[in-house]
């Protein structure tokens, strides 16, 4: 299998290069050696990083996401929702603030784009809520028209779970309902969604296992699944979806990590899922473990099985990305100010550390285009 990567990388090389923007929003504050938003650029035919640059000196910028068509990226800043333009001259990258909105609801811990370019999302953690915001044809913030508390928390993990947590929003693949996650009531709501208003309106949710408590969800390219990362009880849940009736109905829970490496560990939390662009494999991080978990799609019912797990080679994975031709993973370690790239074997979807490592001040999101 190694080998077969080896020869996956050397090929790799007579490609045509491109570059990718990277983006990375991180954690600023007192103890932080973070600034704002930073930016670098990925060789996808070698796998190289560029040195990271501030483009952008603002407050709790923790996730970035793009518009889908136009120069535009938005941020979360303290208890704002933050949309910038993304300026290339002679000068070089930076952004330039268009405008914001508040939440209304504390500081948001994500946010995403609707593929019209129409609709931003946001979750509040702290909140327990979801909003939607409507945005002009220029990509700025026009304003908030849904604001949606969740309720009913679980109680199952004393601590954790007395209150509702959403912790990230995303839609479905034909647009119409957003699928938001709720690590504190252990459900994964649905929300409808007007694409040309923006509003959003009570649907139902997918009933996740107790005491999992929910974080990110993404759905599969072509089979009616999702997967959902259960941040408390380190696993992967596996979701059937219904796109007529807009139904999420647990199908498979699998452990990321076995209960010998939990134990051996003071601490562990999950944080992210993704999909490879193929649907062939899907990966999870582990912080703690400090580590990527990768598993094998089975093509008909999209379940899970066991590939293998690949330590970060740095310290908190809260994020971790792939690029848009699939070749590479980008791990981002929160505490090692880090972000270290690794080869995708494309039949088995194992993971080679390249060695390839940039100096990233306290990392929390990656977002590669």
């Amino acid at each position: 299998m190694r080998l077969a990567l080896s020869i996956c990388l050397a090929l790799a090389t007579f490609t045509s290069a491109a570059e990718h923007d990277v983006w990375i929003g991180t954690k600023t504050g007192p103890d932080s050696p973070s600034r704002g938003v930073y930016h670098l650029t990925l060789d996808d035919a070698k796998g190289k990083l560029s040195p990271a640059k501030l483009v952008a000196e603002v407050e709790g910028p923790g996730w970035v996401t793009r518009h889908p068509s136009l120069s535009v990226l938005y941020t979360t800043r303290r208890e704002e929702i933050v949309a910038w333009r993304i300026v290339r001259d002679e000068e070089g990258l930076r952004l330039e603030e268009i405008n914001a909105e508040p939440t209304g609801d504390g500081g948001a811990c994500h946010v995403s784009v609707d593929p019209t370019g129409r609709v931003l999302l946001s979750a509040q953690y702290g909140g327990g809520s979801v909003c939607s915001y409507r945005l002009n044809e220029d990509g700025a913030i026009a304003a908030r028209v849904s604001h949606f508390e969740h309720e009913d928390p679980s109680n199952v993990v004393p601590g954790r779970q007395k209150a509702c947590h959403p912790h990230w929003t995303g839609v479905s693949p034909d647009n119409r309902f957003v699928i938001a996650p709720d690590l504190g009531a252990d459900r994964v709501y649905v929300h409808k969604l007007d694409a040309e208003t923006g509003e959003l309106s009570r649907h139902g949710w997918g009933i996740a296992i107790p005491g999992g408590g929910p974080r990110h969800f993404k759905f599969h390219p072509t089979l009616p699944v999702g997967y959902l990362v259960n941040e408390l009880a380190m696993s992967l849940s596996v979701f059937d979806w219904n796109a007529e009736r807009g139904e999420l109905t647990l199908r498979q829970t699998i452990p990321t990590l076995s209960p010998e490496q939990i134990a051996g560990e003071t601490f562990n939390s999950g944080s992210e899922v993704r999909v490879h662009p193929s649907g062939k494999f899907v990966y999870s991080a582990n912080r703690g473990h400090d580590s990527i978990t990768a598993f094998a799609v089975d093509p008909t019912t999209g379940e899970l099985s066991l590939i293998e797990q690949e330590p970060i080679r740095g310290g908190w994975p809260r994020n971790f990305n792939l690029d848009p031709t699939g070749r590479w993973l980008l791990a981002a370690g929160h505490e090692s100010n880090t972000l270290a790239v690794f080869a995708i074997d494309q039949e088995t979807g194992m993971l080679q550390y390249t060695r390839e490592v940039a100096s990233v001040p306290a990392p929390i999101c990656v977002h590669v285009e």
